[in-house]
C-alpha cells in the first residue's frame, strides 16, 4: 500500500483549486463584521453611544445601566446579520484565544421562547478558571473566574462556515482579581505609558492629553500541503520537523524572496485577507519571504491593544482558511532546519492625541527636543531592562531561532544608524550649545527624469538587530512568529513608562535648582545617552565578533528560555511592574511558572515524538533496506563474484548499520534522561534539566543519524515526506 507521502505527491497533480471570490474593492467590505462607532451611532441611543464613545476614546468605565442599552443595540445589529450566538473572546495564558458560545435564545418562566442579550451578559461572564493555566494562583477546585468586556477593542462577528457568532473582546481574571490572561496586563501597561508620556509631553505641548502606543506587526509563516503535513507526525504534534535532511536546493539561490507568489498560496492569501478585512484587520502587505514556502503579511499600524487582538484573530483565520485550500500553516519559529525560521517583527511607536508621532525625527532631529527625549528614553529603557525584554520573547520555539544566523541574537542591543549615532554623539559633547539647523539630506538618482528626488532616511535598516530604529519607530525583531504580541508589548510599554517617569523626576529636580527647562532637558538627555550607549550596536549581530564584543561590554547573552525567564521574577522586575500597576508579585511568579511549564511540555512532546518516529518511521525502512543489501551481497557471493563486485554495498551496509545502532542507543538514553527530568519536582530545575539533559545532548545527535539514513535508504521505502517535497511541491 502506498504511503501517505506518495499519495500526497500523486494528489497534487490531480488537485482542483478552490475558487475564491473577493470584493472588487477592499473598502466595500472593510469593517463589515465589526461594531464600529458608525454602527454604534445607528443602533444605539444618544446616551448609550456617548457612553461607549467615552469609554473607547478616554478609557472611562461604562455604567451598568447603560450597558443594557448597548447590549440591546448590539443584538439588533448582530441579528440583522444572521447571528444566533455570542461569546466572550479572551486570551488565556495558553497562548491562543478562547471562547464559549451562548445563544441569544432563552425561555421565560412560562415557557415562552425569546431572544435576549442583556447588559450583564455583555459586561461579564464566568468561564472555568481552573481549566486554564494559572501558575498556582488558583487550585483545581477553585474554578471561578471572570471575563470582563474590554470596550477599547471593537466587538466583531466571526463567520465559520454558515455559522455566525458575536465576539466580545474581554479580559480574564480570577475570582480574587489576579490577571489570568495576556490582555489585562497589556491594558495596564498602556495606561502607565499614557500617564508617563503625557507628563513628559507637557514640557513641550500642554495640549497633549493622551499618548497611545502603536503597533504594526509583520507575521511570517510557512505554508505546506495538507497531505504532507498529515504524513509528518512531528508537524502534527509539535509544529516543527524533528527529522529531515536539507533539500539540495534550499534558499541559497535567494530566488524566493519577493518572488512571484505561487497560485495556490495566492488563492489562500486572498481568502484569508477577505475574511480579515471584514473584521477590520487592515492588512496592507503580502509577499514571499526568504525561505522556500515562507511568506509574510503585515497591516497598517494600529493602537497596540487592537493590533494585538487583530494579530491573534488573523492567525486563527489563516489556519481555517488554509484548511479550506487543503494547506496547513506553520507558525513555529523553526519548522525546518537549515533554512530561515519565522519571526513576528513588532514595529512600535507612540502618538499623541494632537497628531504627533513622538518617534518621528522631523527635519532637524538635533533641535527637536521632543523627539530626542522619547528617542533617548526608549534606548535607556532597553538598556536598563534588557533582561526583562529578553524574557518577554523567551520560548521553546524561539530558542531554535534566536542567534541562528537568520534572526537577531539573544543579546539585546539597539541599532539607530550612523546619522542618529552622530546626532547623539553631538548632543553628548555639546550640551548647552545651540545646534545648527540642518537641511534634509537628499539622495538624487540620475537615472531618468521621471524619477523623483528621494528623501534619504535618517537611518538604514539592520535586520540582525533585535531592536532597531527604522525611521519613525522601533522594530522589535526578536519576537517569535507563534507568540502573542501582548507579552512583548506589555514589557516594552512598562519599561518605557518607568523610564519616562524617572526622566521627569530628574528634569524637575534640575528645574527646581534653577536650570532653564531646555537646558535641564538636554542635561538629562546627555546623562541618559552616556549611561546607555553600551547597548547601541551598528554592526552585524550575526557575527562571532559581536558576541565577544557584547561580553566585553557586559551585555547578557542568555541563550535558553528557562534561564532567560528568571528575569521576570527578580526584585528589579517585581518593583518595575508593581510600581506601574501592571503585575503583582504573585502574578509575576505565576507567569514565570506557566512559561516554564510550557517550555517543559513542548520539549517533552518533541522528545516523545522524536523517540516514536525514530522507532516507527526511521528504523523500519532502514532495517528493511539493510536486509535488502544483505540479500544482495549474499547473492553476489553465491554467484562467486569477487568482493569488488559488492564492496560498495558493504560500505553502504556498514554506514546504515552504524546509524541504526546509534539511533537505537541514543533514543534509549534520551528516554531514560526524560524519566529522570520528569521526576524533578521544582519546575525551574526541571526546565533546565530538559534543556541540558534531554534536548542538548540528544536532539541534534539523533537527528544527525536519522537524516543520514534518509540519504542512504531507498527513496521508495521512505514514508516521511522530504524537505524538497514539503517546501517546493504545492
Amino acid at each position: 500500500m502506498p504511503s501517505l507521502r506518495f499519495k500526497s505527491i500523486n494528489n497534487l497533480s490531480n488537485r482542483t483549486e478552490k475558487e475564491v471570490t473577493v470584493s472588487a474593492k477592499i473598502t466595500a467590505i472593510f469593517n463589515e463584521n465589526v461594531f464600529t462607532l458608525k454602527a454604534a451611532r445607528e443602533f444605539l441611543s444618544d446616551e448609550a453611544y456617548k457612553s461607549l464613545l467615552n469609554s473607547v476614546k478616554n478609557g472611562k468605565r461604562i455604567d451598568r445601566a447603560v450597558a443594557n442599552q448597548i447590549s440591546a443595540g448590539l443584538r439588533q445589529w448582530a441579528e440583522a446579520k444572521g447571528v444566533t450566538h455570542f461569546t466572550h473572546w479572551f486570551q488565556p495564558l495558553t497562548g491562543t484565544a478562547a471562547e464559549k458560545h451562548d445563544s441569544f435564545f432563552t425561555l421565560k418562566s412560562d415557557g415562552t421562547p425569546i431572544e435576549e442579550f442583556d447588559g450583564a451578559a455583555l459586561i461579564q461572564q464566568e468561564p472555568d478558571a481552573s481549566s486554564f493555566p494559572s501558575g498556582g494562583l488558583r487550585a483545581t477546585f477553585e474554578a471561578r473566574g471572570y471575563t470582563a468586556w474590554d470596550p477599547s477593542s471593537p466587538v466583531f462577528i466571526m463567520e465559520i462556515d454558515k455559522g455566525k457568532t458575536l465576539c466580545i473582546p474581554t479580559i480574564f481574571v480570577s475570582y480574587t482579581g489576579e490577571s489570568l490572561d495576556y490582555k489585562a496586563p497589556l491594558l495596564k501597561a498602556l495606561a502607565a505609558l499614557d500617564k508617563s508620556a503625557v507628563d513628559v509631553c507637557h514640557y513641550f505641548d500642554k495640549n497633549v492629553t493622551r499618548v497611545s502606543a502603536t503597533l504594526g506587526w509583520e507575521q511570517e509563516y510557512f505554508v505546506i500541503d495538507e497531505g504532507f503535513f498529515n504524513a509528518r507526525p512531528d508537524l502534527v504534534t509539535s509544529g516543527r520537523t524533528v527529522f529531515g535532511h536539507s533539500s539540495a536546493k534550499g534558499q541559497q539561490l535567494e530566488d524566493h524572496y519577493f518572488g512571484s507568489i505561487p497560485e495556490r498560496v495566492y488563492a489562500f492569501m486572498r481568502d484569508f485577507e477577505q475574511e480579515s478585512y471584514k473584521l477590520g484587520i487592515p492588512l496592507r502587505t503580502r509577499h514571499n519571504e526568504v525561505a522556500p514556502s515562507q511568506f509574510e503579511c503585515a497591516p497598517i499600524y494600529e493602537e497596540v491593544s487592537v493590533g494585538v487582538d487583530h494579530n491573534l484573530l488573523m492567525m486563527d483565520i489563516m489556519e481555517r482558511a488554509a484548511r479550506r485550500h487543503k494547506l496547513r500553516i506553520l507558525f513555529h519559529e523553526k519548522p525546518f532546519a537549515g533554512i530561515n525560521g519565522s519571526g513576528k517583527h513588532n514595529n512600535w511607536s507612540m502618538s499623541t492625541d494632537t497628531g504627533v508621532n513622538l518617534l518621528a525625527p522631523g527635519r532637524t532631529p538635533k533641535t527637536n527636543l521632543m523627539f530626542l527625549t522619547f528617542f533617548v528614553n526608549t534606548i535607556k529603557a532597553v538598556h536598563d531592562y534588557a533582561d526583562i525584554l529578553r524574557a518577554s520573547i523567551a520560548s521553546a520555539g524561539n530558542d531554535f531561532r534566536l542567534g541562528a544566523n537568520e534572526a537577531p541574537p539573544a543579546i539585546i542591543s539597539v541599532f539607530i544608524g550612523q546619522y542618529l549615532t552622530k546626532v547623539l554623539g553631538d548632543v553628548k559633547e555639546r550640551v548647552g550649545d545651540k545646534f545648527d539647523e540642518q537641511d534634509e539630506a537628499i539622495l538624487k538618482l540620475d537615472l531618468h527624469k521621471s524619477i523623483p528626488e528621494l528623501l534619504l532616511d535618517n537611518t538604514d535598516r539592520n535586520r540582525t538587530s533585535p531592536f532597531a530604529f527604522t525611521g519613525n519607530k522601533f522594530e522589535f525583531r526578536a519576537v517569535g512568529s507563534s507568540a502573542n504580541c501582548s507579552n512583548a508589548m506589555t514589557v516594552l510599554n512598562t519599561i518605557i513608562a518607568e523610564t519616562l517617569k524617572e526622566f521627569k523626576k530628574d528634569v524637575d529636580e534640575l528645574i527646581e535648582k534653577g536650570e532653564k527647562k531646555e537646558i535641564a532637558l538636554m542635561h538629562v538627555i546627555r546623562e541618559y545617552i552616556v549611561s546607555s550607549e553600551k547597548i547601541l550596536f551598528e554592526g552585524d549581530g550575526y557575527s562571532e565578533e559581536w558576541h565577544h564584543e557584547a561580553e566585553r561590554r557586559g551585555l547578557q547573552n542568555v541563550r535558553t528560555a528557562p534561564l532567560a525567564l528568571d528575569a521576570m521574577v527578580t526584585a528589579k522586575a517585581k518593583k518595575l511592574f508593581e510600581d506601574n500597576g501592571v503585575y503583582t508579585h504573585s502574578e509575576l511568579e505565576a507567569r514565570h511558572e506557566i512559561e516554564l511549564e510550557k517550555y517543559i511540555k513542548k520539549v517533552q512532546i518533541e522528545a516523545r515524538i522524536m523517540g516514536e518516529m525514530a522507532t516507527s518511521n526511521i528504523l523500519p525502512p532502514s532495517i528493511k533496506y539493510q536486509n535488502t543489501l544483505i540479500e544482495n551481497i549474499k547473492g553476489l557471493k553465491e554467484l562467486g563474484l569477487p568482493e569488488t563486485a559488492y564492496a560498495n554495498q558493504k560500505q553502504i551496509l556498514k554506514k546504515i548499520s552504524e546509524h541504526i545502532g546509534k539511533i537505537s542507543d541514543l533514543v534509549e538514553k534520551m528516554i531514560e534522561a526524560r524519566k529522570v527530568a520528569n521526576a524533578i519536582g521544582n519546575t525551574r530545575t526541571k526546565a533546565i534539566a530538559y534543556t541540558s539533559q534531554v534536548k542538548d545532548p540528544f536532539f541534534d545527535s539523533i537527528r544527525y543519524h536519522a537524516d543520514k539514513l534518509e540519504l542512504l535508504v531507498d527513496d521508495s521505502e521512505w514514508a516521511l515526506p522530504k524537505y524538497r517535497e514539503m517546501l517546493f511541491l504545492r
